[in-house]
């Protein structure tokens, strides 16, 4: 049998941005994407801390270096600048597996740097 686990996570990245005028997605720095192991074009859930929104997008690579979370799109509506984010991606694993099973946690401080 398969059970669905968190495989990595975000934890408090700040919004760095929004722009609805874009055609969807969150832009994240590459640096904090290969430190959590989310690729390119992966579904990922976007848990706002500041208003309870949750909703699900894909991610595009910023640029290294940056520091940027910007919502594209629609969900730019679901975020404001400065908004604190939880972002999460999800794995199926055999249930042989779950044992000593652990995700990918990145910790982000208020200035987005990992921790």
């Amino acid at each position: 049998m398969l059970l669905e686990f968190l495989n990595s996570k975000i934890h408090r990245a700040t919004i760095t941005d929004s722009n609805l005028n874009y055609v969807g997605s969150i832009t994240i720095d590459e640096d904090i994407l290969d430190a959590a192991k989310i690729k390119e074009w992966q579904k990922v859930d976007i848990l706002n801390i500041n208003n309870g929104e949750r909703f699900q997008t894909y991610v595009i690579k910023g640029k290294r270096g940056s520091k940027m979370f910007c919502v594209n799109g629609a969900a730019a509506r679901k975020v404001q600048t400065g908004d604190k984010v939880i972002i999460c991606t999800y794995r199926y694993v055999k249930e042989s597996e779950i044992e000593g099973y652990k995700p990918t946690i990145v910790q982000i401080d208020n200035d987005n740097n990992i921790v």
